[in-house]
């Protein structure tokens, strides 16, 4: 039997400290700050519904339909929708290639045909049902996990596992390697588009996260210049907002120098966040628990057996501060169980047990220790012997960062009479 529990929260501020001294930057330092404090412009997902498009707009959709009429492509689908039926589901995908081809209806015409003859030619629309292999690489190289805040799926990318030279030669090492890999690719991705909804008003875009850390660039430059291109070319406007994590500082200046050539649609879905912002970055898009504990969430894969996850409550722990979170009026013989996590951690954590008894004993549940940067959210669970509350401590005071956080937690009472 579950209960609900009342939570308040305490904050403790460090004494003010004396102004520390001015110093001089240096230009590294200078194009440093320059490159982690980039801000796209905010993105505004196009819309599908018909009525709400330019005069020209309406225009070329309808040329677009006529030259698909008079093809040999008039009976043609995609993901199982017919592309002349009639609704507003084929006009979600119509829209998608003339936005790539910015509504030039002879080159939409030609990039629509071109990806119709590929999907037959790769078995684009069979590749959910292979046997590909890959049991390795799932979870980890490219996975899709959760939904953003505004209901889209998102789809993870991290490379760096090939560094490993053994791993990079199982995957890549010839070209029929390669080509499988490819299709497994694909296949990921589909099922991310099986997602959509292919509706106006509904959800008919993705959310890319690419994780830059430890990526072997010049390894995967044959391989990503392929993927990016098949991406590209076969699957138009599938994606709302690139969120690329880990970054370099390096790559961050690099997409500085090349933005100002780049257009603001573009541009503005681009989020670039440097390393040891992660979590930060994320939550802003995505709620706690979606986001896998690797990256400073609650979202784990076992969690999936279980149905949709717990909602977490968010808060911040500013420089120089301490928070307890206090979960009270939990009963004798109950079990609870929770998730913590602070983004980039780097501080002092503990769970203490308090009784309502004053005569009774405080008991640590778990003794103060040092949360390294790299560790996921913490997880664990206490049986109650007597009524109390159950504080969870994070301490930030010997930091001047403020710092991202969640936590989530279930009171089960005890079955015994």
């Amino acid at each position: 039997m579950e209960a609900s529990s009342p939570v308040s929260m305490q904050k403790t501020p460090l004494p003010e400290a004396s102004p520390a001294k001015p110093y001089k930057k240096s230009f590294v330092t200078t194009l440093k700050e320059a490159a982690t404090t980039l801000r796209s412009p905010s993105f505004k997902e196009d819309t599908y519904v018909v009525s709400h498009l330019k005069s020209s707009e309406k225009k070329a959709l309808q040329e677009f339909k006529d030259k698909l009429m008079a093809s040999d492509a008039c009976e043609a689908s995609m993901w199982s929708i017919p592309l002349l039926g009639g609704d507003e589901k084929a006009d979600v995908i119509l829209l998608k290639f003339l936005r790539a081809r910015d509504f030039r209806v002879a080159d939409s015409f030609n990039m629509l045909s071109k990806c119709l003859a590929w999907r037959k030619e790769f078995g684009a629309d069979v590749v959910l049902d292979e046997e590909l292999g890959f049991k390795e690489l799932e979870g980890v190289v490219a996975y899709m996990q959760g939904y953003d805040r505004e209901g889209h799926p998102v789809c993870y990318n991290a490379y760096g596992v090939f560094r490993d030279k053994d791993m990079y030669e199982r995957i890549f090492g010839d070209e029929d390697k390669l080509k499988k890999f490819l299709k497994w690719r694909v296949q990921v991705l589909e099922r991310g588009i099986n997602l959509l909804h292919f509706k106006p008003g509904g959800v008919n875009s993705l959310i890319q996260v690419t994780d830059l850390k430890d990526m072997p660039k010049r390894e995967l430059r044959v391989a990503s210049n392929q993927i990016l291109s098949l991406f590209q070319d076969n699957y138009p406007e599938m994606v709302a907002r690139k969120i690329f994590i880990n970054v370099p500082w390096y790559f961050s200046m690099l997409y500085s120098v090349f933005s100002p050539f780049l257009t603001q649609r573009t541009k503005s879905k681009f989020v670039i966040s440097k390393e040891g912002n992660v979590a930060e970055t994320l939550y802003k898009f995505i709620r706690p628990e979606d986001v896998p504990v690797q990256y400073g969430g609650l979202s784990r894969p076992s969690d999936f057996q279980n149905g949709p996850p717990k909602p977490a409550s968010e808060f911040t722990v500013k420089g120089g501060e301490k928070v307890n979170i206090q979960i009270e009026g939990i009963e004798a013989g109950a079990t609870i169980t929770w998730d913590i996590v602070v983004g980039g951690w780097d501080l002092e954590y503990s769970a203490e047990f308090v009784p309502c008894n004053e005569g009774s004993y405080t008991i640590a549940v778990e003794k103060t220790r040092k949360v390294n940067p790299s560790e996921e959210a913490i997880h664990n669970s206490f049986t109650s012997k007597e009524p109390g509350k159950l504080v969870l401590s994070v301490d930030n005071t010997t930091s001047r960062r403020k710092k991202v956080a969640a936590y989530r937690y279930i009171v089960r009472k005890s079955t015994s009479i």
